[in-house]
């Protein structure tokens, strides 16, 4: 029951952290979205120098001295003179580049980046455009936009740390000195409890039964039941039940016979329709609570002097147990696991005891099946497999 202040740190750390992410996707989008536009101007801004780089070139070049023009060569640029249809007089573009647009000005293909720069017709070796393009991706800026995004994240996740962690200190101090004093209480408790007990037994066979006895013995029951419950919610996340092969018929009945006094104070009958000698492997101590807790609600939700059907039997290898009462039935049954539910508050208890069995059920991979009706009843049906 103590509160696991790094789990929790961790859990809500990473939910604040997430949702800052979220908050932060827009304005980065924006930002990304600005470096792109900018790097795209510089990116024409680029070409279009280049292509004027490539025409002063040419301007400088004279055939009269019987010159061969070397058409200039780049590493991270490609050029190329065409005629009016862009048909190629010369280029450097590979062929598989396609020009697609005719229109003077910058270009972009993709990851392909391209320049239309008009010519003098009839000047520059006949040709009438000069195209210069360049492979370009802006991985840079992805790879920015990533670190920066991620280094906030981290930042951002380990600052929630350290002030959710400061932030749970008191409750985390708070929730060990609860659980300590829960833990004695306990303890505490269980002696008395079992001296009363002891005494009714004692009691019972010296003096006989009368009904103020019976009532009292009932309440030490039910008040034992509360007990194994807080007992196991407290110690069940620590402790190590131990499974061991057990005759489950004679374990059941047992049970059955501890409700009986309970049963009667509303005139209910407990009719057992029990296979015998069926062994399980399983722990006791979590049988025990799926079969107390399921017995109690069922006695509890009952209308007096109606009948409560217990049955198990042993088919395929699968061990069915069911607890069918003709009480008031459920309303919702999705929401009577969660633990401090109670459909009716009229009739007492904590609401944790059906908690204990859907986190035992789930463990163990029991078959857990309900069905109920209004006024009409309710059964609880578990398969062990």
């Amino acid at each position: 029951m103590i509160l696991e202040s790094e789990k929790f740190v961790k859990k809500y750390a990473f939910f604040y952290t997430l949702a800052i992410a979220i908050i932060l996707i827009a304005p980065l989008i924006v930002y990304i979205s600005l470096l792109l536009k900018i790097d795209y101007a510089k990116v024409n801004l680029d070409l279009q120098k280049k292509a004027e780089d490539i025409v002063v070139l040419m301007d400088d070049y004279s055939n009269k001295q019987g010159e061969v023009y070397n058409f200039p060569r780049y590493q991270e640029y490609q050029a190329g003179l065409y005629r009016d249809d862009f048909t190629a007089i010369f280029t450097l573009i590979e062929d598989k580049k396609e020009i697609k647009h005719h229109t003077m000005g910058f270009h972009r293909d993709g990851g392909f980046y391209y320049f239309i720069y008009p010519l003098q017709k009839g000047y520059y070796f006949g040709a009438s455009y000069l195209i210069v393009s360049k492979e370009y991706t802006p991985t840079k800026i992805y790879l920015f936009a990533a670190v920066i995004f991620t280094s906030i994240m981290v930042i951002l996740f380990f600052f929630s740390r350290s002030v959710l962690k400061n932030f749970s200190r008191p409750f985390e101090k708070m929730n060990r000195h609860l659980d300590s004093f829960i833990r004695d209480s306990m303890h505490e408790i269980n002696t008395p409890l079992s001296i009363i007990n002891l005494n009714i037994d004692l009691f019972s066979r010296k003096h006989g039964e009368d009904r103020h006895l019976k009532r009292i013995k009932v309440a030490s029951k039910t008040l034992s039941t509360i007990y194994d419950d807080m007992d196991y919610l407290i110690k069940h996340e620590n402790a190590k039940f131990v499974k061991r092969t057990f005759n489950f018929s004679q374990f059941l009945q047992n049970r059955i016979d501890y409700f009986e006094e309970i049963a009667g104070q509303k005139k209910i009958k407990i009719v057992a329709n029990l296979e015998h000698d069926i062994e399980l492997y399983f722990s006791k101590t979590k049988l025990q609570r799926v079969i107390d807790n399921t017995l109690s609600n069922a006695i509890k939700y009952s209308y007096d002097e109606k009948d409560i059907i217990i049955t198990l039997f042993q088919k395929q290898k699968k061990i069915h147990f069911t607890v069918q009462d003709f009480g008031v039935g459920i309303e919702d049954v999705d929401k009577i696991f969660q633990r401090y539910h109670r459909e009716n508050f009229s009739r007492g208890g904590f609401g944790i005891g059906l908690d204990i069995v859907k986190k035992i059920v789930d463990h163990e991979g029991i078959v857990m099946s309900i069905k109920s009706k209004i006024k009409k009843g309710t059964t609880f049906s578990y398969i062990f497999t």
